[in-house]
């Protein structure tokens, strides 16, 4: 990290940096909430790759904006605009109908049609409540500046909230998530859960919106579940994998961000992004290193069984 005289420098002795950094309040309250969020986004984000429902949860990340600019606008908590909209718009999209020829496309198109009017919503509110303008970068690219306590505390008891649920419904969603036929042959209430799970994206969603502002929040929903899928197929191992690569992200775009000016949603995209790639690589390197062996193996095999 260059040293500059507009900020905090990076000394290069990571033990007296992290002591510095976290003498901070409002660090130790960014770095409790960036775990809360990282958690709950990994987890739940690795069912929702694994659901291939990416889009639904991109939509649910951006009505997050028009939620917290709305509830500024009326003078309550934007935390609570967060929460209300992004739920408010999961249920919205579980009562979409899903049978019958055609369903997938209606449904991907009502959805974008949602999206985007909430998202013109959005700067409506943005444009009628004019003090609030200054913090348009920070709705939407994120910061970890003016976390409080009581917003700290919030993030954990719906991170605790959401955890416990989705570890009650992680076996019938796994099977309904792989074949959703037969588990529903097999008695499983596949819309249930499917509603179920769109609460926990859209209060994932919410609450990551307040670290890495509406527009990233798909980096800690999508980038970490999405690298654990590429390199594990077992799912214990792909959520534990996810989670931590979630966390890691997290982890070290505060510690940057915290040297830098630029908002702490670019550095988590940017690590999450570069996790993707390096394993994505792996992957091919190994894949390609295996048929490297197994053409030796054939061209050997005849010349070893020749008398």
């Amino acid at each position: 990290m260059t040293p500059t005289d507009e900020g905090p420098a990076w000394s290069w002795n990571p033990i007296a940096d992290l002591g510095e950094i976290w003498s901070y309040p409002f660090m130790v309250n960014a770095f409790q909430a960036g775990t809360a969020v990282a958690v709950p986004a990994a987890a739940i984000g690795w069912f929702m790759v694994l659901r291939r429902q990416s889009f639904a949860g991109h939509t649910l990340a951006l009505v997050g904006f028009p939620g917290a600019a709305g509830a500024t606008l009326v003078g309550i908590s934007a935390v609570f605009g967060y929460f209300a909209f992004c739920i408010t718009a999961a249920l919205v999209i579980a009562a979409i109908p899903r049978t019958g020829r055609g369903g997938s496309g209606q449904e991907s198109a009502l959805i974008g049609t949602v999206q985007a009017f909430l998202l013109s919503c959005g700067f409506l509110f943005i444009a009628l409540y004019e003090g609030f303008l200054g913090g348009v970068n920070a709705l939407l690219f994120g910061s970890f500046l003016g976390i409080t306590t009581a917003q700290v505390w919030t993030l954990v008891a719906v991170t605790a909230v959401a955890l416990a649920v989705l570890a009650l419904i992680s076996r019938p969603l796994l099977f309904s998530s792989i074949d959703p036929d037969v588990a529903a042959g097999r008695g499983v209430p596949t819309r249930l859960l499917s509603t179920v799970f769109l609460v926990l994206l859209g209060a994932a969603a919410a609450g990551t919106s307040q670290i890495t502002g509406v527009l990233l929040v798909f980096a800690l929903l999508v980038m970490p579940a999405a690298t654990a899928q590429s390199l594990t197929a077992r799912p214990a191992f792909g959520l534990a994998l996810s989670v931590l690569i979630g966390l890691l992200v997290t982890w070290l775009a505060l510690i940057v961000a915290y040297y830098s000016p630029y908002p702490i949603g670019f550095f988590v995209t940017t690590f999450a992004f570069g996790a993707y790639v390096l394993a994505r690589l792996g992957v091919l390197a190994r894949r390609a290193l295996l048929d490297v062996v197994s053409r030796t193996a054939a061209v050997r095999a005849p010349a070893g069984d020749t008398p």
